[in-house]
């Protein structure tokens, strides 16, 4: 079986990345695949990646390195002891903090270039401590809970990155996108 020429598309709409960039934050996250597609988003969009120890995996699983493909160089990666750790090392202006536990929507939150948004594992959530810490930035993403208790973490960060990334364009983009969608 012959194999399939390398894609060569590239997207070229107009878009203005952030300075500071976004900060993706995950809290002891367990499942490398998760961990290697949010690396991924994280090179797209020029965010920094922030781990939290424990990890449940090792920055050099195979699965991790799978999930990110040939990105890894483009990731801005950095690993922490803890939350306080990461607090000192980063000293982070913002914090947004998702949880199924968020009694405000995401869309309700106006976020600004440098915010942090913080996510935890993938079986337990975001500890109790910390939600209890910052009460009034924890945010939540709709789903249908007769349906499921929550969406895949790599889902949640990708949806939350960007609106935060939509929320963080000048008018003259967004005006000027909704203007070609209309056809005008």
């Amino acid at each position: 079986m012959k194999t399939p020429p390398a894609h060569t598309r590239f997207n070229q709409l107009p878009f203005r990345w952030p300075d500071p960039p976004f900060h993706i934050v995950l809290v002891n996250p367990e499942i490398p695949p998760n961990t290697g597609n949010i690396a991924r988003l994280c090179a797209a969009t020029g965010s920094i990646l922030h781990l939290i120890e424990p990890l449940g995996f090792k920055i050099t699983d195979s699965e991790l390195k799978r999930a990110g493909l040939d990105y890894w160089k483009s990731v801005d990666i950095r690993v922490h002891t803890d939350f306080d750790a990461y607090l000192a090392e980063e000293r982070p202006a913002r914090l947004f903090l998702f949880s199924t536990a968020g009694g405000r929507s995401f869309h309700d939150a106006r976020f600004r270039p440098g915010d942090a948004l913080v996510f935890g594992c993938e079986t337990r959530g975001l500890p109790e401590h910390l939600l209890a810490r910052y009460p009034g930035q924890v945010l939540g993403i709709p789903v249908r809970p007769e349906h499921v208790r929550s969406l895949n973490l790599s889902t949640a960060a990708g949806i939350a990155l960007y609106e935060a990334l939509r929320q963080a364009q000048p008018e003259w983009i967004t005006t000027k996108d909704t203007k070609n969608a209309k056809g005008k």
